[in-house]
């Protein structure tokens, strides 16, 4: 799907011997299934879970509740708790995580459809809100995934850039 953006994550990855996990949930695995659409994605790829339901998270992910309850749902401070177990869990350098609501309803807590955020935990931590303003599901996936992506990149390529010139 998003094959020049994916070649360009391994490649500083192999080149750097870093390595990455996935925690998604309204992506449903794309994220993951993009960084491994990359031959040699062995070498950087860890694991990566759909943590689709309470049950999932507590399952894949070593949460620390008593973290998140203070957290606000759908936020990108809660996104970033997740993003930092999924690179906990699995002993990465990155751990990338995306909480959202794709449609074709919102959340429980109010969030609209199109929904999504993003977290980027390692050497360097990032986070953004998505909002599509749409409630086509699978659009959604789609643009939350590039979104997820777009940002590792970008994180990934300035922390190799500024660790080059140190």
């Amino acid at each position: 799907m998003f094959s020049s953006v994916c070649a360009a994550i391994a490649s500083k990855l192999v080149a750097s011997g870093q390595s990455v996990s996935v925690a998604e949930s309204s992506t449903g695995g794309l994220i993951a299934a993009n960084l491994l659409s990359v031959a040699g994605a062995s070498s950087y790829f860890r694991g990566g879970s759909v943590i689709y339901t309470r049950e999932s998270r507590h399952a894949f992910l070593d949460l620390d509740v008593i973290k998140l309850k203070g957290l606000k749902p759908l936020t990108e401070p809660m996104v970033a708790e997740f993003a930092h177990a999924a690179r906990l869990k699995l002993d990465a350098t990155w751990g990338i995580a995306e909480l959202g609501a794709a449609g074709p309803t919102g959340t429980p807590y109010g969030h609209a459809p199109g929904t999504s955020v993003i977290g980027i935990s390692g050497p360097v931590n990032a986070s953004i809100t998505v909002e599509t303003f749409s409630e086509k599901r699978e659009e959604n996936m789609v643009q939350f995934t590039e979104a997820a992506l777009a940002l590792f990149k970008t994180i990934l390529i300035e922390c190799l850039e500024s660790k080059s010139k140190a």
